[in-house]
This record gives structure tokens, sequence and C-alpha cells, in this order.
């Protein structure tokens, strides 16, 4: 199991995947103006998912068989996984942090540990179900 992650499509997906991140990251910033935190995370991440899967689909998995629409949907089946890892983490966090002591940019680091957490189940997902 720990070989799937000593390879290089495994690095091209922690970069592509870093980049979807950047962009679910900097969009719950976005969202948060008019929104809630929760919704914003959940808004967030599904705008993450949308570039992740055109990242990976062009760049990491250039030797999948399967179907845009058959890879499209496992995407999202592994992402739902993914997405309630996100909001349970980044939500804890959001409440904990402050019982900690933690102070300042308590949204930021709640959501980018729940953002970061899923990378490894996510890539086996992907592997096995979304690109075979």
């Amino acid at each position: 199991m720990i070989s799937h992650f000593m390879s290089r499509q495994f690095l091209g997906f922690l970069i592509t995947g870093g980049l979807a991140a950047c962009v679910n990251f900097g969009s719950r910033i976005v969202y948060n103006r008019w929104l809630d935190f929760s919704s914003s995370v959940v808004l967030a991440y599904l705008t993450g998912m949308i570039t992740a899967f055109v990242l990976a689909r062009v760049f990491v998995f250039t030797e999948s068989t399967q179907s845009v629409q058959r890879s499209a949907g496992f995407f999202v089946l592994v992402n739902g996984v993914a997405v309630v890892q996100t909001w349970a983490i980044s939500m804890g966090l959001y409440y904990l942090l402050p019982i900690a002591g933690v102070k300042q940019f308590v949204p930021e680091i709640a959501h980018a540990v729940g953002v970061a957490v899923p990378v490894f189940t996510s890539y086996i997902g992907h592997k096995r179900f979304s690109f075979k």
C-alpha cells in the first residue's frame, strides 16, 4: 500500500491536488463574505473538486480508459466521502481551537487541516475507481 505513495503519479496528484486545494481554500474566503462558515466550506469544496477533476484527468491519470462520465461519477462518490471528512474536521477544529487557546486565524487553520486530511484516502479512491 505504501508503494502507491512513492510514485510519480502520486507526486502529480499532490501537485494538482495542491492547486485544487488552493482554489478550495481561496474560494472559501470569498464565499465566507456572504455565507456562514459551514456553507462556505461546502461550496468551496465543490469549487475545488471541479478543479481537481479537470487537473487529475488531464495531468495525473492520463492512462484512464473510462469515459469522462463514468470517471466523473466515481470522482463525485470518492469526493463525497472526502467532503464529509473535510467538513467534520473543519467544524471540529473551528470549535476546538478557541477552547485550546488559539484566537487568530481559527477558520483558516480549521479549514486548511480539513482540506489536507483526505489527500491519502482520495488518491486511493481515485486510482481504484475514478480513473482506473
